[in-house]
């Protein structure tokens, strides 16, 4: 005898056996034993769900001699008739290559004449929303108005494609996708059934890569058990003829990707491609592994949401911690618009090395994530540098000042000899441990050992004029391109405004590049280029334009302004 199918020698033959769909199954049941039966069922949902088998079912309960509490005995003629496929009751019609008028036609013509053995005479559609639209408008009056002995059964998996019209003369029904823990427990029963032995990992990994489908999942496990027939099937062998990638690997790649590896990443890709992996399935789950670890980090309740062991769970924690949310999101971005890429990709390789150069060194982009992600490290290593307390200023001040008097009073001896002395002793000293250790001189005075530092004086930069305001809004255009890189397109489509002495408003119409140009890193480095560029003292300010606003961009000095109205002016502060 020939081999069949797990998923075919394993169909549900009555309610009982359907897994997942709990909430339909008891709907039909009811209805069978209370007599309720309608005319026209729609089925829906994603495949694999058991949408043609609870049709099948349904279509031998209502014609079953011998019903037991809502299910098919499977034992009478009628059952047996239509389990062989030999009954003319049961009309299954693939709506995929039978999608024409005529298609339809006969079937309306079919329908007035009742069924020779059982009581119904049912019509499963599968696939309904492939028929076109000439086809819709001639099942709808029989679909309306059917002959007592008709039941029409719609299965489709786009249900949004059929008409409405025909959606309101059904009953609908959703089947859910079925959870990793109910085709886990289904695979269980099977292998047992089938004596076929596989690790536990093996077989929640099988369920997971079902994708909620029980018909998926029992076609993988057939794959995996015929390839490795007569031995354990392990969690390793699963992933080598799925083509599939352990966490482990997902993990290392993210963890060379926060430390800005660029070389361990091509490795591991490299890797990858030598074991024979397929390159799309690996960008779709290091995405899903991803959006795991976001879940992780943005929600107090993750552990429920996600389908992991513990181990996974307690890497996945580690990780959460090396890496902000934001960022992650960009990752996820960036690697859901490579995966759409690789479809039609002849060189799938090298968009993934692209996408993880562009996670390496976010500096080689000029979008508006890129930009955030190097904004948050420079402030993340700013908060990291030491700042000198004000008793450290204090007592290098109060060094600074010794040694200063040594020096003066070495000059007024006549002999500045130890003074330049005492300067090269000290200079290869660090600044930052202040010694408090004198050494002595030639002379037998006291020398600090400390280079002979002088405070340069500070020069006073003028306040910014008028003038000076002028010329900054006539020339901001060449001084947003002198800027760097990472702060020069925060800046685009900004225009200035006066905002009272030395000062000038810096009015953003696009709220991405308020949110960065207002940070005090991004307005300092800005006042320290204008101050250097002018040598003036000037400060900046933010807002964000609203909707219409009128700007006022009109620079008038107080003597212009008299003249300008032959009034005076009384400037309050």
């Amino acid at each position: 005898m020939s081999y069949t199918a797990l998923y075919r020698k394993w169909r549900p033959v009555r309610f009982d056996d359907v897994y997942g769909q709990d909430h339909i199954v008891q709907t039909l049941k009811n209805q069978i034993i209370s007599q309720r039966i309608g005319h026209a069922y729609l089925f829906c949902g994603t495949r694999g769900t058991g949408k043609t088998s609870i049709a099948k079912i349904f279509s031998r309960a209502v014609n079953c001699e011998h019903p037991v509490n809502g299910s098919p005995c499977n034992e009478c003629e009628t059952c047996r008739s239509i389990l062989t496929g030999s009954s003319m009751n049961v009309v299954e019609i693939d709506a995929a290559s039978n999608n024409g008028v005529e298609n339809i036609r006969e079937i309306r013509e079919q329908v007035q004449y009742p069924p020779t053995e059982g009581k119904y005479r049912v019509y499963i559609i599968d696939e309904v929303h492939m028929l076109s639209v000439g086809a819709f408008n001639a099942l709808l009056k029989t679909l309306e108005e059917p002959p007592s002995y008709v039941i029409f059964i719609l299965a489709t998996t786009e249900v949004h494609k059929i008409p409405i019209t025909v959606l309101s003369r059904c009953q609908r029904y959703d089947f859910k996708r079925i959870t990793i823990d109910t085709i886990a427990t289904r695979l269980r029963e099977l292998v047992t059934a089938e004596k076929i032995e596989v690790e536990e990992k093996a077989l929640r990994y099988i369920a997971k890569a079902g994708d909620g489908s029980m018909r998926d999942a029992l076609s993988l496990l057939d794959q995996c058990v015929a390839f490795h027939y007569g031995t354990l099937l392990t969690y390793d062998n699963v992933l080598d003829v799925l083509g599939a990638v352990d966490t482990s690997v997902f993990s290392a790649l993210l963890r060379a990707v926060i430390a800005k590896d660029t070389t361990v990443c091509m490795k591991q890709l490299e890797e990858m491609v030598i074991q024979g992996r397929e390159l799309g399935q690996f960008v779709i789950d290091f995405i899903w592994y991803l959006r795991n670890l976001l879940i992780l980090k943005t929600t107090d309740d993750a552990e429920s949401m996600l389908e992991m062991s513990e181990e996974n769970l307690n890497q996945l924690r580690e990780e959460s911690q090396m890496i902000e949310g934001e960022t992650l999101m960009r990752y996820i971005r960036i690697f859901s618009e490579l995966s759409g890429q690789l479809r039609y990709a002849s060189q799938k390789r090298v968009l993934i090395e692209i996408a993880l150069i562009k996670l390496t060194k976010p500096q080689m982009e000029q979008n508006l994530d890129s930009i955030l992600q190097r904004l948050n490290e420079l402030e993340e290593r700013l908060d990291e540098t030491p700042v000198m307390t004000e008793a450290m200023m204090q007592q290098m001040s109060a060094r600074m000042s010794a040694q200063m008097n040594v020096q003066m009073a070495e000059m007024a001896n006549g002999n500045p000899g130890n003074s330049m002395v005492g300067a090269q002793a000290g200079a290869g000293a660090e600044i930052s441990g202040l010694s408090d250790n004198p050494v002595a001189g030639g002379n037998g005075m006291q020398m600090i050992s400390q280079p002979a530092l002088i405070a340069p004086e500070q020069v006073a930069i003028p306040k910014a004029q008028l003038e000076d305001l002028n010329l900054i809004r006539q020339e901001w255009g060449k001084i947003i391109r002198e800027l760097g890189g990472a702060i020069r397109p925060s800046f685009r489509d900004t225009i200035l405004e006066p905002s009272g002495e030395s000062c000038l408003c810096i009015v953003f119409s696009i709220r991405d590049n308020y949110e960065i140009g207002s940070r005090p890193t991004i307005l300092g480095e800005l006042e320290k280029h204008v101050k250097e560029r002018y040598g003036k003292d000037i400060y900046f300010k933010t807002r964000l334009r609203e909707e219409g606003e009128r700007l006022n961009t009109i620079y008038v000095s107080d003597e212009e302004l008299k003249e300008a109205i032959h009034m005076e002016i009384q400037v309050e502060d």
